[in-house]
């Protein structure tokens, strides 16, 4: 992971008590060098910060694809504007425009031609016959609403008892709103119903220069066909053979592949053209709350969030402070989390648990030999404002391994040996370890009473051992574990040994 260190000195205080002046020293992420890779992320993308820094901030509520997406253009990529689908370019005429709704970027369109897609074998517009529920969502932001301006435009011919019958989709600017026209595009040749041409009428004046987002959907279940501008429904009709819910359904049945035609006679942004081959559904996240409002939000009312990669330290790290450089809009929030241990390998997504922590609090107990950062970045309660995180500055201090005493003493019982010793000169010990063992220099005993060596003894300067084996030969040793971690242990004191005899 990159990260910038750097060095300070702190005061550390335990309890109150002033125990010594140690080095600190700091982890940037993000900043200078910019943000490193995460270990995951959600709904985030980088953007400029403060002093002209890389920064996290909330994506955008972009388009996603999923298992039911026939096409997307979203012209994020320079060279070509289809993000995904089994479609050829044919021509495009379109410009991007970082005046964008969803993602980096928009088709922006100056009415000289626009942009030209050909449906291959097995996509919704390349495939003859029968076709099931389908979805079309674009994001649109005119220059000028004038009639007759063209959004999208379908036009074919199906062979109908060896006649060739015209078939046309069309959408298009009529008095300030969209009107989309079907010619010949519903199956009705078994019914008596009349849906030789379908229109469906929008309702509500778009407005020059102002975003606003649309779906047509069809439901090959109920035979709803629906015509939606920001989630409010405008137009809607059931190609039923009664017209009705509860008639059979009329399903679309599309003639010989021809090109799809998009903004070829308009002047304005389009912004993720998508197509679906399901009935249009709220995303998962919709909640009452943003009935009617959650399709045209700039931003995931969820928010996004970050898990950094586990950062290496050293042996015995305790976390100071965690220091944001950011940006808070009104109603927005980045909250933050770390928690640390020493072996990543066994961490899971809830252990070790995470801490809660603000920029700037003095943190107490983040001690080990990794640390890892989470972050959840949420946005105002309208989805249109992101926070923006430019920099995570992380304050530590490295815990020295605390000195062993330095007198040390054994004296034999019978069946026991009591250890004493004099109380360490540093001032950061917070007990002690006594290790004991039947060899010079291995501390493996495992046959006293009181437990396996190491015994943790805690902060005293005498105890005995007992259970062990009169006549046979001890050898023991001493050392300090720190008042801030007990597992930051120091060095063995001098060994010591005594012999248990039965006499005493």
């Amino acid at each position: 992971m990159k990260n910038c260190i750097r060095k300070s000195t702190v005061l550390v205080v335990l309890s109150g008590i002033l125990l010594a002046v140690l080095p600190a020293k700091e982890i940037i992420l993000g900043g200078q060098k910019g943000w490193p890779a995460f270990q995951s992320e959600e709904n985030l993308a980088r953007g400029k910060g403060r002093y002209g820094y890389e920064c996290i901030q909330l994506d955008t509520n972009s388009f996603t694809v999923d298992e039911n997406t026939d096409l997307l253009i979203n012209f994020e990529a320079l060279s070509n504007p289809v993000a995904y689908g089994d479609y050829e370019l044919v021509t495009n005429n379109l410009k991007r425009s970082d005046q964008t709704q969803m993602g980096k970027f928009a088709g922006l369109s100056r009415n000289i031609g626009g942009l030209s897609i050909l449906g291959q074998p097995g996509s919704f517009f390349g495939t003859e016959g029968l076709k099931g529920s389908f979805c079309i969502e674009f994001w649109l932001c005119p220059s000028v609403v004038e009639n007759g301006e063209v959004i999208v435009n379908w036009e074919s011919s199906k062979n109908v008892n060896n006649q060739l019958i015209y078939q046309m989709i069309n959408a298009s600017f009529v008095s300030g709103h969209i009107e989309w026209v079907f010619t010949d595009i519903f199956d009705a040749s078994y019914t008596k119903s009349d849906l030789h041409e379908v229109l469906l009428k929008g309702t509500s004046k778009l407005v020059p220069q102002k975003w606003s987002y649309h779906v047509l959907s069809f439901d090959a279940d109920t035979g709803l066909l629906e015509y939606k501008v920001n989630g409010i429904t405008e137009d809607m009709r059931f190609m039923t053979d009664n017209g009705f819910e509860n008639g059979e359904v009329c399903l679309v049945l599309m003639g010989t592949p021809s090109s799809l035609e998009l903004c070829n006679e308009y002047t304005g942004e389009i912004d993720d053209f998508k197509i679906s081959r399901s009935p249009y559904e709220l995303p998962d996240f919709q909640s009452p709350e943003y009935a009617g409002k959650i399709e045209h939000t700039m931003y995931v009312p969820t928010g996004g969030k970050f898990v950094s990669k586990p950062i290496l330290i050293s042996d015995g790290s305790m976390l100071n402070s965690l220091n944001a450089e950011m940006n808070i809009p009104e109603q927005t929030e980045i909250c933050f989390y770390v928690r640390s241990g020493d072996n990543y390998y066994g961490w899971t997504e809830d252990y070790p648990e995470w801490k809660p922590v603000t920029s700037g609090q003095q943190l107490k107990g983040v001690t080990g030999l990794y640390f890892q950062i989470a972050a959840e970045l949420l946005p105002d309660g309208d989805g249109k404002s992101s926070p923006t995180l430019t920099q995570i500055t992380l304050d530590y201090t490295e815990l020295p391994e605390p000195l062993p005493p330095f007198i040390v003493k054994a004296v034999a019982g019978n069946g026991s040996v009591t250890v004493s010793w004099s109380y360490s000169v540093d001032d950061t010990v917070g007990g002690y370890y006594l290790y004991y063992g039947s060899r010079p220099g291995e501390y493996l005993g495992r046959f006293a009473v009181e437990g396996d060596s190491p015994i943790n003894v805690g902060a005293v300067n005498s105890y005995t051992i007992t259970g062990l084996e009169n006549g046979r030969i001890y050898y023991f040793a001493v050392a300090a574990w720190s008042a801030f971690d007990d597992r930051i242990v120091g060095n063995l004191s001098k060994e010591v040994f005594a012999r248990p005899l039965g006499r005493y």
